[in-house]
């Protein structure tokens, strides 16, 4: 087991969880919001995945990563999981990043990302 590693993810993930407390609330940035609560999920989900001495695939799809962790934690809201997974864009366009397939995230959508976020940490 690799705690000290996955001590290390869970640190990156509460570093965006910070971010999020001090930017949940802005209505301009709710892309970035949106894009640090997927952030932080991603992080989470590959603490555990290192807890547990299991391969962290190089990878940004949480929904990929929830198929592995799902043995060790419930998700409750798969929905909300399929969204933040369409955030994470690898892309050198500033513009894509933390969009979603129908534009800007909401201010509601931005805010249940980032409790969701919290909450799988």
């Amino acid at each position: 087991m690799n705690k000290k590693l996955g001590l290390e993810w869970l640190k990156a993930s509460y570093s965006d969880i910070l971010v999020l407390e001090k930017i949940v609330s802005e209505d301009f940035i709710t892309h970035m919001t949106s894009f640090h609560s997927q952030q932080s999920v991603e992080k989470s989900f590959k603490a555990l995945l290192e807890y547990h001495s299991q391969a962290v695939p190089k990878k940004h799809d949480v929904l990929m990563l929830k198929d592995k962790v799902e043995k060790y934690i419930q998700i409750n809201n798969e929905d909300l999981l399929e969204d933040l997974n369409t955030l994470y864009i690898d892309s050198r366009y500033p513009g894509d990043m933390g969009l979603l397939p129908s534009g800007k995230p909401t201010q509601l959508e931005a805010k249940e990302f980032y409790d969701f976020a919290k909450h799988s940490l």
